[in-house]
């Protein structure tokens, strides 16, 4: 199993958006970052975890978990001219951006401040705290998933 951090704005789509979705499930797609979309592409599986991360907000930080529950598909949104997402570059018959649907599993009960995420050592290496660090889908580490954990349950 992998695990990741996805970013999203909470004015755009949150933690409670998610969880209010039809089988608490959407697509996680407008990524338009080549890095980000091979993450998809190249590694991320069904059932793979990952925290749901508010940014651009007053207090950015994890807010739950979600889990990855379909495979790497086209995102129709690249080929919608209708769409903010829209790339006339990108071809149906080739498509060059993807999107994966992901599940809520749980809120938590308190943020996980990005603040306490950079003061904390063991996660000073985690993607996310790296300096110029700003993909929206991010991997995590097993080491580090289970100390973002033990926060959660202090």
């Amino acid at each position: 199993m992998n695990y990741w951090l996805m970013k999203s704005e909470p004015d755009e789509f949150s933690i409670d958006d998610l969880k209010a979705c039809p089988n608490q499930t959407e697509a996680w797609f407008g990524i338009r970052n080549y890095q980000a979309r091979n993450f998809m592409r190249d590694a991320m599986k069904i059932g793979d975890k990952v925290f749901f991360y508010h940014s651009s907000c007053k207090v950015p930080g994890i807010v739950g978990i979600a889990e990855v529950v379909t495979q790497a598909y086209p995102d129709s949104s690249a080929f919608d001219p209708d769409s903010k997402y829209f790339d006339p570059k990108s071809d149906p018959t080739k498509p060059r951006w993807l999107r994966v649907d992901i599940r809520f599993v749980e809120k938590f009960n308190d943020i996980i401040p990005l603040s306490l995420i950079k003061s904390l050592p063991q996660l000073s290496d985690m993607y996310l705290v790296s300096k110029g660090s700003r993909l929206s889908i991010q991997p995590v580490t097993a080491e580090q998933w289970q100390a973002v954990l033990m926060l959660t349950r202090q």
